[in-house]
């Protein structure tokens, strides 16, 4: 594996001055009626709105002056876009982003006002690898990739340290999967931490490219529809899936409408809001997408950025 224990353990301490230690949450309510005591990771209330600040910041913390001085350029639909920027911005660094013109309002107007340059595509026909890759020749920036890298990946797993570090050992992680970074991070600390736990992920039946490519045995690649637009990625991290597939047990698929549903339980019954990405792993909980002999769990809530007229919908 790239990644080992240790990896984020010297993670979680390089992103001190940026990374919040995000509260859990739990609800007696919810655990006698759904009979399994879950426990609400809330990186929705992470400094940016989301997870990927862990990843961001360890990344791009690590990086040289004479790196920093030709600034950093990555591509993500919003939530990994204003972590860069953010942990750009800490270090003086320039950011250019590369965000599809349909991104979340929300995610593209928060990342600019971090300081970010934004480099827009059209996702159905553009490539933000290419248009990524050509702003890093030409500028000498670093690439901070959105998932498939170590440094990301162990930044992501320190959600899980801190989880487990909270509510001591639980039968079962579950966090949402898009390109893998957090769920493959996540697993690696928690079977050091707990080897018996059991480790999930959870997709949006409109996005199952991680379900699929278990099933296979080999990335498979979907083209994604879905309302949580931080889980469209396409297929899995090469660097992240070997992981999933030595350590996940398997993917839970949630359909849209159980993630609008599981938005609107995390609001009025927890009072937080959760993004559909966010929100999918809570969804896989509450439409009872787990096996029934897991009777604790622990619940990365990985976003909260969302429109508020999407919002409203919900």
């Amino acid at each position: 594996m790239v990644i080992q224990a240790d990896d984020i353990r010297s993670a979680a301490e390089r992103i001190r001055p940026l990374a919040r230690r995000t509260p859990v949450l739990s609800s007696a309510a919810f655990d006698v009626e759904y009979g399994k005591h879950v426990y609400f990771k809330c990186e929705n209330l992470q400094n940016g709105g989301a997870f990927k600040i862990r990843g961001a910041a360890n990344l791009i913390l690590s990086l040289p002056n004479a790196a920093l001085a030709h600034g950093v350029v990555a591509y993500s639909s919003g939530n990994h876009a204003q972590a860069t920027a953010i942990a750009a911005r800490h270090l003086g660094a320039q950011a250019t982003i590369v965000m599809p013109e349909d991104a979340p309002r929300s995610k593209m107007e928060a990342t600019r006002s971090y300081g970010a340059r934004i480099v827009t595509y059209n996702r159905f026909t553009d490539s933000r690898e290419q248009i990524a890759g050509r702003i890093q020749r030409e500028s000498g920036a670093t690439l901070v990739p959105p998932f498939d890298h170590p440094m990301i990946m162990a930044g992501q797993g320190t959600a899980a340290l801190e989880l487990l570090e909270e509510t001591g050992p639980l039968g079962a992680l579950i966090t949402p999967v898009g390109g893998g970074g957090l769920l493959s991070g996540c697993a690696v600390i928690a079977k050091a931490i707990q080897p018996a736990i059991r480790i999930f992920g959870a997709e949006p039946e409109g996005a199952n490219d991680t379900f699929l490519s278990l099933l296979a045995g080999e990335r498979v690649a979907v083209r994604p529809d879905t309302i949580a637009d931080g889980l469209r990625s396409p297929k899995p991290g090469e660097l992240t899936f070997p992981i999933i597939k030595s350590l996940a047990e398997r993917i839970a698929l949630v359909s849209d409408d159980e993630i609008r549903a599981a938005v609107k339980f995390l609001l009025l019954r927890l009072k937080i809001l959760v993004e559909p990405s966010g929100a999918a792993g809570a969804a896989a909980v509450l439409f009872r997408k787990l096996p029934d002999d897991v009777r604790s769990v622990g619940v990365v809530l990985s976003g909260g950025n969302v429109d508020w007229e999407e919002l409203a919908r919900y």
